[in-house]
């Protein structure tokens, strides 16, 4: 008799329900937040919140790479025209069409700089880069703090490849991203309560698990630029603000970083920032998600449904009371 045993990741269909849930994280902008000192922003003042319809999506070269198959999704992948035409990407504006302003992002040349606590700082082309590690493809699920998800083919290489390359001392603790500030592109950047440039953080032990994750392609093709290009990160089992995009510095240190969103509402948002649906966020529930390209509702899944990977990274700090799997802290 042939028993199938589901996996954590995998949902019932019949699980969905309709279900009115999304609340912008640009509600923070757009009422007062005594907590954080943000001032709200005033879009007739703003002239660069929103772009011209008429910019058209830049052709993509072909980025061909063999598929992972250890991380199946359990669910069906989110058509490519939602994914690159829904998203969140500050630096040019707060308008979930943000991908036609960014289509004027420099992609090439693209170099990293890695410093900090290694064996010796280096800067690397990203091209150099990508012939050192080599490049997979991978499915994975992607769940944004503002309760919607999408599924995504990724191309890239895991994260603990670059930290192999770094070496880094026996103190470094932690990595931090730091990502592109370039004021003659990015008209976001004039917002000045934002604490720019945009900057996320892992634990060494999160960054060499598996399952993180460098993307510079997606869909079968390179990354495009409302994406995150030339390369982003991609940690599956945390809200998708830890992803940070357009990576220009990588730096090793021994002290947990304060990144863009702790700096500007730490009460919301955390260093951790694990999915967790039992946690909600002071101002919407997390118990549920909106795909995207569909009109489905989906229970939201503890570590996003990868618990089975990443949930023995925290099992010492959880023993301690810690509680990694909050978002706010």
């Amino acid at each position: 008799m042939f028993v199938k045993r589901k996996r954590g990741w995998e949902i019932a269909e019949a699980g969905a329900t309709p279900e009115r849930l999304f609340f912008a994280r640009r509600a923070l902008i757009g009422g007062a937040v005594a907590a954080g000192g943000i001032a709200a922003a005033r879009p007739a003042a703003a002239g660069w919140l929103f772009a011209s319809p008429k910019v058209a999506m830049r052709k993509l070269a072909p980025m061909p790479a063999p598929l992972d198959k250890r991380y199946q999704p359990g669910r069906a992948l989110t058509p490519e025209q939602a994914a690159t035409t829904y998203n969140n990407f500050y630096e040019f504006n707060d308008s979930k069409d943000v991908w036609q302003q960014a289509q004027r992002l420099p992609v090439t040349p693209w170099n990293i700089v890695v410093d900090g606590l290694v064996a010796k700082p280096f800067t690397i082309g990203l091209e150099d880069l990508i012939k050192r590690v080599g490049l997979e493809e991978r499915l994975y699920r992607h769940r944004c703090v503002e309760a919607w998800a999408m599924t995504v083919p990724w191309t890239g290489f895991a994260l603990a490849r670059l930290v192999a390359l770094a070496q880094p001392t026996a103190a470094a603790k932690y990595i931090v991203f730091t990502s592109l500030e370039d004021r003659k592109v990015m008209p976001g950047l004039s917002a000045g309560f934002y604490p720019w440039p945009y900057t996320e953080g892992l634990t060494l032990a999160e960054a060499t698990n598996d399952l993180a994750f460098l993307a510079v392609g997606m869909y079968g093709h390179v990354l495009p630029p409302q994406d995150g290009a030339a390369i982003r990160l991609a940690v599956p089992w945390k809200y998708g603000f830890k992803s940070a995009k357009s990576i220009v510095r990588v730096t090793f240190t021994d002290r947990q970083p304060k990144t863009f969103w702790q700096q500007l509402q730490s009460s919301e948002y955390g260093f951790w920032a694990n999915v967790n649906p039992a946690v909600p966020h002071p101002r919407w529930s997390q118990a549920r998600e909106r795909l995207i390209g569909t009109t489905e509702m989906v229970p939201t899944q503890i570590y996003n449904g990868y618990g089975e990977f990443v949930a023995p990274l925290y099992a010492d700090m959880i023993k301690q009371g810690v509680r990694p799997t909050v978002l706010y802290r």
